[in-house]
């Protein structure tokens, strides 16, 4: 004990007596393993929001695509829909007691580059995501009139609208449109709160109001003289003759897959019904091998940090002969000095991975309301998972491997002067 209390001692004064330098090679390596640990931290985050997009759905209907596709248009507001499906055909899931509720949602339209989602007041009240977390809205109220809009938090913000402000609406998803609905122009009643999702950066509308904007329209072009002012839009009744696609929320969700292959084997019309959480991992498991390759580069980061210490601590080793001599003098052994210098590096390695966990924590409580704002990431603070310790663990390990030949080193040449004494004698 008195032992490892004296190298204790000595390996602290060491450092100290050094801080000047070893303070660079402990800033070096800290900073390597805030970008190592701090990746491995948002691939777990990034999973988690991106797997928690939709959440509380049990299926996707749409017409015949293949799981992803209908995933990434619904879901994602990414790509077109291949299909409609007919008013008729949600009717009748309408009437179907296994199904507890559903979502219907239409697309087609745009605004200023964000996506144009048409839905009812059912989107509102059964939409979840995250750990089933239900929309709220930020300000203002769901749509009542017909020329109502909500917006996404993210659309509030990137194009600062406010309540009460107009909107045109443009024909068609792509970001710049030559075909707008200016003489139906939408006042935004409500704003969404941050998500985190997709939801973000959409603009909601109802399905009547989809259906009277493209009134006298065809083929994407407005007809002289057949389109409808408001207060005509206003006086008429509409239902629609297809929808885009439907979310289902089942009674008991132990029906999933009995719902799922009778509405994909639909006589009706040809439908896909997904499960959200299946196409999710099947999307993640293609999206994945990007942070993968980023977090090997980050190890890579952290591995050239542990050679550079290796270089100063045998820099240093040749400016430490006269402390080793008065060292050996005093009695102490080969196996004390060379443990000196692996204490040092295994204790300059401790020091970096509480620096790098100081940092990363006050990076993330710093950043995630800004990230969120701004960019739609949720990113929270939260214990480490057992990843995360396990690379955490694993650096003053490499440490105190990295320090094995300037110690082997070290213990060598004491070995040596210690024959060569006792030859001498």
């Amino acid at each position: 004990m008195n032992k490892l209390k004296l190298t204790i001692s000595l390996s602290a004064a060491s450092l100290w007596y050094r801080r000047r330098v070893l303070a660079l090679v402990c800033l070096t390596l800290t900073l390597s393993v805030t970008l190592l640990l701090g990746i491995q931290y948002l691939r777990t985050e990034i999973r988690q929001s991106f797997t928690s997009t939709i959440s509380g759905t049990d299926l996707i209907v749409g017409a015949r695509s293949g799981q992803l596709n209908l995933l990434l248009y619904t879901v994602f507001h990414i790509g077109d829909a291949t299909n409609n499906i007919r008013w008729s055909t949600y009717q009748s899931m309408t009437e179907d007691s296994r199904i507890d509720w559903l979502i219907p949602i239409s697309l087609g339209d745009s605004y200023r580059g964000y996506r144009v989602v048409s839905t009812n007041e059912q989107f509102l009240a059964h939409f979840r995501y995250g750990n089933d977390q239900p929309l709220t809205l930020a300000s203002g109220d769901w749509f009542s009139d017909l020329f109502d809009v909500v917006i996404g938090a993210g659309v509030a913000r990137q194009l600062d609208h406010e309540l009460n402000d107009d909107l045109v609406l443009s024909h068609g998803g792509g970001r710049t449109s030559f075909s707008n609905h200016k003489d139906l122009p939408f006042r935004v009643s409500g704003i969404l709160a941050p998500t985190g999702t997709p939801v973000d950066q959409a603009v909601y509308i109802s399905l009547e109001a989809m259906e009277a904007m493209h009134v006298g329209w065809e083929s994407g072009v407005a007809i002289p003289g057949r389109t409808l002012s408001a207060d005509q839009a206003r006086n008429r009744d509409y239902t629609p003759d297809a929808i885009t696609a439907v979310f289902i929320g089942l009674d008991r969700p132990i029906l999933t897959f009995q719902v799922q292959r009778e509405l994909n084997q639909s006589r009706e019309e040809p439908l896909s019904a997904i499960l959200p959480g299946v196409a999710l991992s099947e999307l993640w498991r293609m999206m994945g091998q990007f942070e993968k390759a980023l977090l090997g580069i980050s190890g890579f980061v952290v591995i050239t940090s542990l050679v550079g210490l290796i270089a100063v601590l045998l820099t240093l080793q040749a400016q430490r002969q006269r402390e080793i001599a008065i060292l050996r003098a005093t009695g102490a052994s080969p196996g004390l000095i060379a443990g000196l210098y692996s204490l040092e590096c295994v204790g300059l390695a401790l020091a970096s991975c509480l620096f790098a966990l100081l940092l990363g924590a006050a990076a993330i409580a710093g950043l995630s309301p800004w990230l969120l704002e701004h960019y739609g990431l949720q990113i929270r603070l939260r214990p480490l998972a057992r990843e995360e310790w396990l690379l955490l663990v694993a650096v003053p390990l490499s440490a105190l491997a990295v320090s094995a030949l300037p110690a082997l080193n070290t213990w060598r040449a004491g070995r040596q002067q210690g024959f060569g004494a006792q030859d001498s004698s």
